[in-house]
């Protein structure tokens, strides 16, 4: 029997496509539609391997990115010129307008709601308790959390194929243990699960295990920077059912 794990918080495809901005370090009116396109097929590729439930609009922005890198590849005629750019749009304005949302969510979402209309010189702690000291640190992603686990793999077992077999190992007893090697701790870190001597299936599994406990609201997940290692903190103590 296998883990699939839908998670619902990280969104869908514009999260994808932003995140494939913010790390190539690209102007968004300015995407290189080729590269984004076979970077989003491989972040689709470990979704699958991972056993994640790929939603459809994942797959129809998939469609659409392919469409138009193969229109880009082509000899181009004069009404291509005009379809390519009609798709290019079908892609950039959602995209500006989802950017636009959560720029207004995240000045929203950095304000206690019973202050809200009070401005105070300085910046403000978004109610984090295990890194008072750190106001720079941004929330994570699903695909932030990707790249870094990416990069252990890596790291680890160079030139393996990813692929999880759920009967391997517990991903629940898994959670359990992030859990308790996350209580008491003032700051935790991605790196400090991946640590130990374990195997590739191993690895695959405390993964999802700490996509779950993002999932069901127990861990949040900040990083100061891209690139820059990812920080744990424990929010809901109850036990794993």
């Amino acid at each position: 029997m296998t883990f699939e794990t839908k998670l619902e918080i990280f969104q869908g495809p514009l999260d994808l496509l932003l995140h494939l901005v913010k790390i190539n370090e690209i102007d968004i009116s300015d995407i290189p539609i080729a590269t984004i396109t076979d970077q989003y097929l491989q972040y689709l590729d470990l979704m699958r391997a991972l056993d994640i439930n790929v939603a459809g609009e994942f797959l129809v922005m998939a469609s659409t990115l392919m469409h138009l890198k193969s229109k880009m590849l082509l000899p181009r005629q004069v009404q291509d010129l005009e379809e390519i750019e009609e798709l290019k749009e079908e892609i950039l304005r959602p995209l500006r307008e989802y950017l636009l949302l959560q720029e207004a969510a995240s000045h929203l979402a950095s304000r206690d709601i019973l202050y809200r209309d009070v401005f105070k010189r300085g910046s403000e702690i978004n109610g984090r308790q295990g890194f008072e000291e750190d106001i720079s640190a941004e929330r994570v992603n699903l695909y932030d959390l990707m790249d870094a686990f990416r990069k252990v793999i890596k790291r680890r077992y160079p030139g393996v194929v990813i692929k999880f077999r759920a009967q391997a190992w517990s991903v629940k007893k898994k959670m359990v243990e992030i859990m308790r090697q996350l209580r008491g701790k003032r700051n935790a870190y991605f790196t400090d699960l991946f640590s130990g001597d374990s195997s590739v299936l191993e690895l695959i599994a405390t993964f999802l295990a700490l996509l779950e406990l993002v999932k069901n609201g127990s861990i949040a997940v900040f990083q100061e920077k891209v690139g820059s290692d990812i920080k744990l903190e424990a929010l809901n103590t109850s036990p794993i059912r």
